[in-house]
């Protein structure tokens, strides 16, 4: 590293240290940046909002979904009641640089329906992701056509839905004419067909096998 001697400053002379520093291989030994750190030592923050509908489950199960949040993540968690958003934030402890972003998808499912068994897997796994859209993106229906697609999507006591999220290994909510998916991509894209073939009109059947078929090509692939 050439570096003028007339011009070096502190922050050149510690990065000239670092760089002498080697292992036994020879090769630089940096230490680990917290996510702090790799924020040039900003406190980075998300605001998550609560619907109405939200505040009282979210009462009942803040223990369960803080605690992941706090002693997991490592990150700072409230829930501020003036403008009714779950915030977060990084500190000094905080290590893992996606930290941050898991915690407020976490929250962020919940928020829309999933129970906390279910959203806590995005702080587990990283191949996880939420996909959200609405029946009348797939069809422009209303009134009975619309009730009448919801219906099919659910099926008898939630049958049809429990099947899709079986076969495809996600999770879906059902909220109103939203529709919630949580799982892995390609998983997802399988639900979502599923999903917009019953809104199109077929039935549940045909598309029951369409699933197991898909599902079992996709099995013998991997």
């Amino acid at each position: 590293m050439d570096v003028d001697p007339a011009v070096i400053n502190a922050e050149d002379l510690v990065s000239m240290e670092d760089e002498g520093a080697q292992d036994e291989t020879g090769r630089p030994n940096f230490a680990p940046l917290s996510a702090v750190g790799m924020s040039d030592g900003n406190i980075e923050q998300r605001k998550v909002p609560v619907p109405p509908h939200r505040m009282t489950p979210l009462k009942k199960d803040w223990e369960r979904i803080f605690t992941p949040v706090v002693e997991h993540m490592k990150l700072q968690i409230r829930m501020n009641i003036h403008t009714r958003h779950v915030e977060l934030r990084t500190f000094e402890g905080t290590v893992e640089p996606s930290a941050l972003q898991k915690a407020a998808d976490f929250v962020k499912a919940y928020m829309l329906g999933f129970d906390v068994d279910d959203a806590i897997a995005l702080l587990r796994l990283d191949d996880l992701y939420l996909d959200s859209f609405e029946i009348t993106d797939v069809k422009p229906l209303a009134g009975d056509h619309l009730a009448r697609a919801i219906g099919r999507v659910a099926g008898k006591g939630g049958k049809t839905k429990f099947t899709i999220e079986n076969v495809t290994k996600t999770r879906i909510v059902l909220a109103d004419t939203k529709i919630h998916i949580l799982g892995a991509y390609q998983n997802i894209r399988m639900a979502r067909n599923s999903i917009a073939d019953l809104i199109l009109g077929s039935p549940p059947g045909k598309v029951y096998g369409k699933l197991h078929t898909v599902a079992n090509r996709m099995g013998e692939r991997f």
